[in-house]
This record gives C-alpha cells, structure tokens and sequence, in this order.
C-alpha cells in the first residue's frame, strides 16, 4: 500500500545534507514496511538488522567506531555496504543499549551512508544513560494511514489528486462515493494491517479481530514499559471513548475514578503521549501568535491515534457505522472529531488545540496554527450544521480573518466561513500549508 510519507523519504535520500534517520511512530503504522519498500525501490541494495531480541546487536553498538560496526554487519548480512548505493536500516534500534547514540557517530565519521532507524518516542526516551544526539539526526513522524491514504488503497488515485487540487466539482460528483468511503474508513481506521485486511476480503470480524489484536499488543506494551505505573495508564486509555462521548469533549480525572487528581496521572497520561497512542490537545486561552505561549496545559482533550481503534474500543457495532448516516448523527460526534484530528496530525507545521473562554459556554473544536495565521476550526458531523459559536469567535478577533467549518456539506464560501467536506480535511490543510 502506497504511503505519502514515501516522498518525504525520497527528499531524505536527495539531500546531501541529509543525517542519519529517525522514523517515529506508534507501534504498526507501517514504519518498518515503508522502510523496506523505500530501501528496495530508491538504492541498489538494502541491509536490514532487527535489534529485537538479536543476540548480534547486543555488542554491535560496544564501541562507536563506525568501521567496525560496518565490517560487522556486512558479515552478519553477507552483503557489502555501499557508500551513496546502500540503505542500512535499523529496527527496533530501541532495543539495543547506546543504538540510538551511534547514529551521531555515523553522522559525524560515515556522512555519506545512508541509515534510517525505526523505532517508537517512548522506546527511545525511556533509554537511561544514553543521550539522544541533538543536531546529529533528522526525524521524520509516521501515522496511520490518512483517508487520503485510504482512498488510494482503494485505487482511487483520480480522485485522491482531484481532492488535493481541491476541485470541488469532481468532489461533488463523487460525493456518495466519498461518503461510503468514509463510512468504511471510521470502521476500519488506518492501521494498515486492519486497511489490508478488509479491502481484501470485507470480513467484518477478521478486521475487528485485528483491531481488537492491535489494542491488546499496546496493552501487553503498557505492562511491559511501566509496572508501576500500568494501572494509571490502563485507567486513562480504557477511558479515551467515554471521554470522547461527553458532549464537552475535555479531559476530566474524575471519570477515571472518585477522587482522582491530575497531579497522581500525569506520568502515566505522558506515557502514553510519548507512546504515540493517544493526541493531547490543549486549551489555548488567548487566540495570539504564536498560540503555544498561550497554553493551558491544566485543560486538554484527549483523542486516540486511529478512529478505527476508537470504533472497536468502543465496542461499536459494524453495521451502526457502515450503514445509514448513525455514525454523522450520533455518538455526539466522537468519531468525526477524532477523525479530524488524525487527519490534521498528518500535516506538518500544523499545530493544534481548541478553544474556550472561561466565562461563557463558548468553544472552539480546534484552533490550528497554519502558515502564520490562526485558523478556528468547528467540525459538525451532519449536513444540518450551525455555527453560532464560530461566528462570535470570527467576530470578536481580528487575529482570525476566516473561520473553517468541516462537515457533511458541500464545499462552501460564506465570506467569514468556509465549509470543506469532511472528506478533504486533510487535502484542503496540506493546500493551506503549502500554498503559504
């Protein structure tokens, strides 16, 4: 399955500046498949080394001297590294005491190598005694697949490129496709796993089985990483869906037990931030740039990394979201607005959080940081929308010229609002980013 990450790989291989590669993601969001389809498509060969429970790598990394470490593998894989022709991966380099460490020295003695590592935040910041080397690698973050990405595993490249270029007439006569389409994608979410196996066969429960595979593995993760700890994280993430399902979507301790306070989850919440399973949106408190200086990290949403894993947490009927508009008008638009978030996350350079005053029931869904403008963000989950709070807020800044709306409606101007179908969330922002 195609990834648009892709491209940003082959900018990566480009440049002649490039460092050693650090490819971020939760665990099965396809980083060591796009590594090996990049290493077979872009060089004349690739080495691959597992550093999961592989006895070669526990002294690979004893020394940093880079010749040696290279006659070593070379040795190990029977094939000769190629300076400028090879791609040298590294999975799991988590693993692995001081794997992380060497990719400053295989910056600094071999620059003309090409290495990339796949490996998750959590497992790399968890590495005691080592130093993350600062300056010394690029880093490049990997997510489920987008809807865009969906579409083009349904082999529907037309119309992927008709959403990019934002034309607005194939999107509506495509509307009943997309819509489908949509359906399908909150069932089956991106976790190309789950993607593959429904688009293959359309076996609701296998790729339900999959999804619910999925959750156990970040589970077993959540026992394995932080004993201590597992109780508070398992508590938080058992609690994402509910959370979602209020009708004000912030984060409150007390549902996680009577009495719980935010200064006994704080650990455990970050945990699973680093991890990459759950988005932390914060309140922002004054629509100014830049809007981090603004942040109120006592007040946050809290979304999962993939609607579909969302779906079968959730414990949600197939049939409730792949048949009728049930999924738009109900569930108080939980799936919507985690869809929208996972699209948005995709983008770079785009950064999120919502808004809310202190003394009124004002609030916005999202207020983005775009290309040096701020962008309030109202996400409706049906056709019949109103956007009462988006024009006060429109109204009463200066600092936002233009409102967004994302919903089920067509594509629309209204001067101080524009709707974008739910459908080209991700096409219309990547545009708005690029064209800045």
């Amino acid at each position: 399955m195609e990834r648009l990450i892709y491209n940003q790989l082959v900018l990566w291989k480009n440049d002649e500046r490039h460092k050693p590669l650090i490819l971020l993601g939760a665990r099965q969001v396809g980083k060591t498949y796009i590594l090996n389809l990049f290493g077979k498509q872009e060089f004349d060969n690739y080495v691959y080394v597992n550093c999961h429970n592989n006895d070669f790598t526990t002294s690979l990394f004893r020394s940093f001297d880079i010749d040696r470490i290279i006659v070593d593998i070379e040795r190990y894989s029977g094939q000769k590294i190629v300076l400028g022709k090879t791609l040298l991966v590294f999975d799991e380099i988590q693993e692995v005491y001081n794997g992380i460490a060497s990719l400053k020295y295989f910056c600094e003695q071999m620059p003309q190598l090409h290495v990339a590592v796949a490996g998750s935040l959590l497992g790399i910041t968890l590495r005691k005694g080592e130093s993350f080397p600062v300056g010394k690698v690029d880093v490049l973050s990997m997510y489920p697949m987008t809807y865009m990405e969906y579409l083009m595993a349904c082999d529907k490249k037309n119309i992927v490129q008709s959403l990019f270029e934002c034309d607005w007439r194939v999107v509506e006569l495509e509307q009943e496709y997309l819509t489908n389409r949509l359906r399908e994608y909150y069932f089956v979410g991106g976790m190309p796993e789950a993607v593959n196996e429904f688009l293959s066969t359309g076996n609701l429960k296998k790729t339900r089985q999959i999804q619910n595979d999925i959750i156990d593995a970040y589970g077993r993760d959540i026992s394995k990483h932080t004993k201590a700890a597992a109780q508070r994280i398992r508590q938080i993430w058992e609690s994402v869906p509910a959370q979602l399902a209020k009708e004000n979507k912030k984060f409150i301790f007390g549902m996680l037990k009577k009495g719980a306070r935010a200064a006994s989850f704080e650990v455990a919440l970050q945990w699973l931030v680093d991890a990459g399973l759950v988005y932390k949106v914060e309140r922002c408190k004054t629509p100014l740039l830049p809007l981090k200086f603004y942040a109120d990290s006592s007040a946050f949403k809290i979304y999962l990394l993939d609607v579909g894993l969302l779906a079968a947490m959730a414990q949600t009927d197939p049939k409730d979201i792949l048949l009728g508009n049930k999924v738009f008008s109900e569930f108080k638009g939980a799936f919507t607005e985690n869809y929208v978030l996972e699209q948005l996350k995709s983008i770079k350079n785009l950064y999120q959080y919502y808004f809310s005053k202190d003394n009124s029931q004002l609030e916005i869904d999202f207020l983005l940081q775009c290309a040096g403008k701020i962008v309030p963000v109202e996400v409706k989950a049906e056709v019949n929308v109103k956007s009462k709070s988006l024009r006060s807020f429109v109204n009463e800044n200066d600092s936002a010229k233009m409102g967004l709306r994302f919903s089920m409606k067509l594509y629309e101007e209204q001067g101080w609002m524009t709707n974008v179908p739910l459908c080209a969330v991700e096409a219309f922002m990547k545009k708005m980013t690029d064209d800045e």
